[in-house]
């Protein structure tokens, strides 16, 4: 009798939940080749094409989808089976700050995860810019914080990620650069004022067409066709592509950092970081 491997499937689970190779590869801590043959290898044994190229990504086949759905219950068991041997499962309250682009992009997978396995902790998430998160009169409102903070900033954070600050559109509508229109968050936004202060740099024309906190009001914009953003490379959801044009100038780097403050439940703190580090560092 054959049996499945469950980490070839928790590895076919994380890719299509993270939407890639490169990210599933930096959660599991393996190389893009390692992910691609556990997947071929799953294949040949099923004898089954699980996935099918769309324009430059992976997307579920039929077979694909009709096998998540029992990969997920497979892995939900084991999951289950560890939870109930646990000595000392966690319990508390945790208050966690996260910038609003994160929150829709990597929260998902995190707290999914993390509420499944320790059911007895209580999550309080905001999501907001990345300078309110840090602003002193907030300190006490968290126990752990996600934020972005400038390279050339010192910062008391843990720096998970260096990561590519990118321009990002809707790849069905064409890139108007005379002027460049931008969706931009409001100020106090680290993206706005990279965006604005690089765009100065050249003579390109350029303009704010829509302002909006929340990162669906901005892909909504886009996809109307009102212009084009900058996000952290990590946290580009699947409904945008990465842009690269002349006129768009080069952006930088962002250093995605976590502020981990004192908490009256440490446990529960140390190990929703270390999840979170698993998603992000390096």
């Amino acid at each position: 009798m054959k049996q499945l491997s469950l980490d070839t499937l928790r590895t076919f689970v994380t890719v299509v939940e993270l939407g890639g190779y490169a990210k599933a590869g930096d959660v599991l801590g393996r190389s893009q080749p390692a992910i691609s043959l556990q997947l071929k290898k799953l294949e040949q044994q099923l004898d089954k094409t699980l996935f099918v190229k769309v324009g430059q990504r992976h997307v579920l086949s039929n077979d694909g989808q009709w096998l998540m759905g029992y990969a997920k219950q497979l892995l939900e068991i084991n999951d289950e089976v560890f939870r109930a041997v646990q000595q000392d499962p966690l319990k508390g309250r945790l208050r966690l700050g996260i910038p609003s682009e994160f929150a829709s992009t990597l929260l998902p997978s995190i707290i999914g995860e993390f509420s499944k396995r320790y059911p007895d902790v209580s999550l309080d998430v905001t999501s907001s810019l990345s300078q309110n998160l840090l602003g002193p009169q907030h300190k006490d409102d968290f126990d752990l914080v996600l934020a972005l903070v400038d390279p050339a900033v010192s910062t008391d954070g843990e720096i998970l990620r260096k990561d590519e600050l990118v321009w990002v559109g809707d790849i069905r509508q064409p890139l108007k650069t005379d002027p460049i229109s931008l969706v931009l968050a409001p100020n106090g936004c680290m993206y706005r004022s990279r965006v604005i202060d690089r765009l100065k740099q050249q003579t390109n024309m350029w303009k704010i067409s829509y302002t909006n906190a929340d990162l669906y009001g901005l892909i909504a914009a886009i996809q109307q066709g009102l212009g084009i953003t900058a996000l952290a490379r990590q946290s580009v959801p699947n409904s945008l592509t990465v842009l690269q044009h002349p006129d768009l100038p080069h952006l930088g780097k962002i250093n995605i950092c976590l502020f981990n403050y004192d908490t009256q439940h440490p446990e529960v703190s140390k190990t929703l970081s270390e999840y979170i580090r698993m998603r992000l560092r390096d």
